[in-house]
């Protein structure tokens, strides 16, 4: 342990490098490049149960790619994942033989134009094992890095129609802030994934930390770039950092023509979106999706009680 009073004002170590130091002696953090960030801000998006018509994972690498994001450092799987669920894949290498890729988490950097923050986009599948230390760990990241406010991406299944507008829900630690970006206060209570629990742990360490939700229709087609491109507008927003979004635009413009496709084509799920329409207009925009999904759940529990 290093103590104060052995430290003369020359052999110092700042507040700063000393974090950076502590984090990159994790050995579950192995950094492929060095870099100086002007105030970061970390976007975190997670594959599995948080998401839904891969709307989350879709968004954050539009955004990666985008914004021309770099490898900057990675997450070692070994003790947060259970292989047998999500496993390695060998890969060809011409020449030399095969490769195991792991299915370890990402850190990319997009460095920002002036004036504006450079972004960490840290991306995954949601891990198996051990959240605490792994959330842990990805706090030590974001000291590393000096990055005071992280933004978590997901996206669940809900009981709402494809033809009208995304809803979207967040919970913040900058309170009234997130009212100025079109999203609704999330007032969910239950079960919760890695995004959850890591939006929580870095708002304790005293990050702020703003958790960014999509509804994607219960009857959606696998991959919803609708939802993503929803996302990807509320992250935008937060961040002060603009991107092109003509491509997921049309897209999102496609997934709604496939859509309206399956709906044609399916008696009882063109009956099932209907009574939902039929619900929205009876509700309206004013409630957020919880309360959308609660005042939706009733009503067909009414509607099948009484046929």
């Amino acid at each position: 342990m290093l103590e104060r009073s052995n430290m003369g004002m020359s052999g110092r170590l700042s507040g700063r490098l000393w974090r950076r130091q502590a984090a990159r002696q994790d050995p579950s953090v192995r950094y492929l490049a060095k870099t100086n960030l002007t105030r970061p801000v970390i976007i975190t998006a997670f594959e599995g149960w948080n998401d839904a018509g891969e709307a989350a994972s879709q968004a954050a690498s539009y955004l990666a790619r985008s914004w021309g994001a770099t490898p900057l450092a990675e997450i070692d799987p070994e003790e947060f994942f259970d292989f047998t669920e999500v496993r390695p894949e060998v890969n060809l290498l011409e020449g030399r033989g095969r490769q195991i890729v792991w299915p370890s988490t990402s850190i990319a950097v997009a460095p920002s134009s002036e004036g504006e923050r450079d972004v960490v986009l840290l991306r995954g599948h949601e891990p198996h094992l051990r959240w605490r230390t792994y959330c842990g760990v990805v706090a030590g990241i974001a000291r590393a890095l000096d990055a005071d406010s992280v933004i978590t991406l997901g996206a669940y299944l809900s009981e709402v129609t494809h033809g009208r507008p995304v809803p979207v829900n967040a919970v913040s630690t900058l309170g009234d802030t997130v009212d100025n970006f079109g999203v609704s206060a999330s007032m969910y209570e239950g079960p919760t994934g890695i995004v959850g629990v890591l939006g929580l742990t870095l708002a304790e360490l005293g990050m702020e930390t703003t958790s960014v939700w999509a509804s994607v229709p219960c009857y959606s087609l696998p991959v919803s770039a609708k939802a993503a491109l929803a996302l990807v507008r509320v992250a935008t927003q937060i961040t002060g950092r603009s991107v092109e979004t003509a491509e997921l635009e049309e897209e999102a413009a496609e997934y709604d023509r496939r859509m309206d496709e399956l709906v044609n084509e399916d008696e009882n799920v063109a009956a099932y979106v209907a009574r939902l329409e039929e619900m929205e207009d009876v509700v309206g925009a004013e409630l957020s999706a919880e309360g959308l999904t609660d005042e939706i759940e009733r009503f067909l529990r009414g509607g099948r009680q009484g046929s």
